[in-house]
């Protein structure tokens, strides 16, 4: 009977242990799932590197990383106001030809999503709002010592393990150093994503910018893979991927570039 009553204590036990797992496996992959929405209401802070070659006739080189924290707010019952910021930290060689050694911060952006708090008809997640550049750069080769300004907005929809939308700006200098020149792009970065039950996700987006007074393109076509992983309670998503410059100015990137993303999650 001691034996009997052991065996289906450990069945028990077995069985608690699986279902706990469940949970907590169903619970990374929804926040995989979640920081695959530029608008999700979740504090993220996500630390990106990248590099770059191929800058102008010495082959410069350049290293970024963008710290890009995610920060919602509750505006009423029915909306959020997201905050999502760009704050660059570069380290370049010889970008504009012999050009030299520049380290600091670059410009910033600085965006706030409206964004529903429940998804639209057919399940569409979106988000509208304004988008703001910032001279923040502390040299001349790091930033376009402009002010900027312009609408932004994201639309998205997530089903299944499936995420896929596009996010879009577009920004005009109105201030700054009337040597430098104007601002006037438009950014464009459609992306898709498939999220698995054990919190993978395999992305491809491009990050593309389209200059309007140069009348040049940048399309940087990324695929990456990460791993949501926990640390006691604190969730962290690591990611790597690879870059192919598609198209670029003249003077920009070419070839190959990488990238590699660790983010820290704060869920409510």
């Amino acid at each position: 009977m001691k034996s009997i009553l052991a065996n289906c204590l450990v069945v028990s036990l077995l069985l608690a242990a699986s279902v706990l797992a469940a949970h907590a496996q169903e619970s990374s992959a929804d926040l995989a799932k979640k920081l695959s929405n530029p608008v999700a209401a979740m504090i993220s802070v996500p630390f990106q590197a990248n590099y770059d070659s191929g800058y102008g006739p010495e082959d410069g080189s350049k290293y970024t990383i963008n710290i890009q924290p995610v920060i919602p707010f509750t505006l009423n019952a029915d909306w959020n106001i997201i905050s999502r910021t760009i704050l660059p930290i570069a380290w370049q060689d010889d970008i504009a030809g012999a050009s030299g050694h520049q380290f600091g911060l670059g410009d910033t952006t600085q965006s706030f999503f409206f964004s529903p708090k429940k998804p639209g008809l057919g399940g569409i997640i979106w988000g509208v709002g304004p988008a703001f550049l910032l001279p923040t750069a502390t040299d001349d080769l790091l930033g376009g010592e402009k002010w900027g300004a312009g609408p932004t907005a994201v639309v998205l929809k997530q089903e299944g393990p499936w995420t896929f939308g596009a996010l879009a700006n577009h920004i005009w200098s109105f201030a700054g150093d009337d040597d430098r020149d104007n601002v006037n792009s438009t950014f464009l970065q459609p992306f898709l994503s498939y999220t698995t039950k054990d919190a993978w996700t395999f992305g491809i987006n491009t990050e593309s910018t389209y200059n309007w007074g140069d009348e040049q393109w940048s399309v940087p076509i990324n695929l990456t893979v990460a791993k949501l992983v926990k640390f006691d309670k604190q969730p962290v998503s690591f990611t790597a991927g690879v870059r192919y410059w598609a198209e670029s100015p003249e003077a920009g990137p070419d070839g190959w570039g990488a990238r590699l993303v660790v983010t820290f999650l704060f869920p409510k």
